[in-house]
């Protein structure tokens, strides 16, 4: 009761804490930077929880792969392993079922699994449907209005879920391998749906939203039940099934397989050449395969057995994947650049109007107190400076200007283009 009273009087204090945070916000008018440093904290922790989720979910796979299964081991036992580290010794062992008497303190891995998929929700809804006619909308792939959009977001979430969830308890689970395919042609048909409704960026992220949905609802809904009940059976003296602990054993089996895709989604704003590209959802699936057959390579060596084929394959895979999405060859951007001549005049008036209003010192669009990245064009030294950068963004992918959120035309971009073609000159 006293600790329940304390948690109460803490959260009272967190409240009235943010309470008159935003009185102070709604008082001085700093939303925006107010939007800035939310982003950052929950981004922050998304990734900090999300590191000890991961952690603990290779580690456990580690020992389940690593485990003597055969030498010196009690009836009881599944498996043991001696380790070394950080200056110590460690001896695990693992039960067929359960220890014929529990021990009164039992740690349970769940918290992590939950605070991820929640910083992730909550981070989802701050940059993306917060902002959706800025990061979600893109009116050159489908115009819809913003709550069509997030309503999309949202059920696409809890869909995946019930799909993946009716697939585990189908006799296809039986098949690993055909699980597996019909896993990718589920996902890979997911991607292509959203990159059709959502911009290339957002498509990406919903992916990994929807992944990482899968993985906490496993952990939720079917690998923490099966370990109450498996307590439960073992306090009370009753039967204990194993299926129950081998279900949940395969469910985050699941989990260790889609760890990698859901980094690399993490990660995927920062490269616009796979989200921004026209085949976009064909290489989120190629980028997924070679990351599954690196995961599976490693799970492999762990258990002792040798595939050392999937790593050349994977980086085939991946090299393959780098030259699909390379940019138009010297030759070609050369014949494009050898038509009249651009003047930085013209290029400068395309970059005031179209890209100014976020990347300056001091930005007018309400959504940036700062530039984004710290990427500025307020002289023209330091337009020529990003040229690279504009080629890549603004012509090539043509993932910026945000949502096209200032109207700029194809043959702006194409102008563009020209310029840094022709050598990006200022006078």
């Amino acid at each position: 009761m006293a600790r329940r009273r304390t948690t109460l009087a803490y959260a009272l204090i967190v409240l009235l804490l943010l309470a008159g945070a935003w009185l102070l916000v709604r008082q001085n008018g700093w939303e925006a930077h107010a939007r800035e440093w939310l982003n950052l904290l929950v981004r922050w922790a998304h990734v900090v929880i999300g590191i000890a989720w991961i952690g603990t979910s290779f580690y456990f796979i580690f020992l389940e792969n690593s485990l003597n299964r055969t030498k010196d081991l009690r009836e009881e036992l599944a498996g043991n392993l001696w380790a070394v580290h950080g200056g110590g010794f460690y001896y695990v062992e693992k039960y067929k079922v359960a220890p014929e008497k529990l021990p009164e303190k039992l740690h349970w891995f769940k918290w992590e699994a939950y605070l991820t998929w929640i910083t992730g929700v909550a981070l989802l809804a701050i940059v993306y449907y917060a902002n959706a006619n800025l990061y979600l909308i893109d009116p050159a792939v489908r115009d819809i209005s913003p709550s069509l959009a997030v309503a999309i977001g949202i059920g696409v979430l809890a869909l995946a879920w019930i799909v993946y969830d009716r697939l585990c308890r189908s006799p296809l689970l039986e098949n690993g391998a055909l699980f597996a395919l019909t896993g990718l042609l589920l996902t890979c048909g997911a991607a292509f749906l959203l990159t059709q409704v959502f911009s290339g960026r957002a498509a990406y992220i919903h992916v990994g939203a929807l992944l990482g949905t899968l993985m906490a609802g496993n952990v939720f809904f079917v690998i923490i039940p099966s370990q109450k009940a498996l307590v439960k059976a073992a306090e009370e003296g009753a039967p204990l099934d194993p299926k129950l602990g081998q279900h949940a054993g395969l469910r985050s089996l699941h989990n260790n397989y889609l760890t990698l895709p859901v980094i690399f989604v993490m990660i995927s704003n920062h490269f616009p050449m796979t989200y921004g590209h026209g085949w976009n959802w064909a290489i989120l699936a190629g980028l997924f395969l070679a990351s599954v057959g690196i995961r599976h390579y490693l799970n492999l060596r762990e258990k002792g057995r040798s595939a050392a084929w999937l790593l050349p394959v994977a980086t085939l895979a991946i090299l393959a994947l780098a030259y699909v999405t390379a940019p138009p060859a010297k030759e070609a951007e050369a014949a494009a650049g050898a038509t009249e001549r651009v003047a930085f005049q013209e290029v400068a008036s395309i970059i005031e109007q179209r890209c100014t209003t976020c990347h300056a010192a001091a930005p007018s669009d309400e959504t940036f107190t700062s530039a984004p990245a710290g990427v500025m064009f307020d002289t023209p030294e330091q337009i020529a400076a990003q040229a690279e950068r504009i080629m890549e963004r603004a012509v090539i992918t043509q993932t910026m200007p945000l949502g096209n959120k200032t109207n700029i035309t194809p043959q702006e971009r194409e102008l563009l283009g020209r310029w840094i073609t022709q050598g990006a000159k200022l006078e």
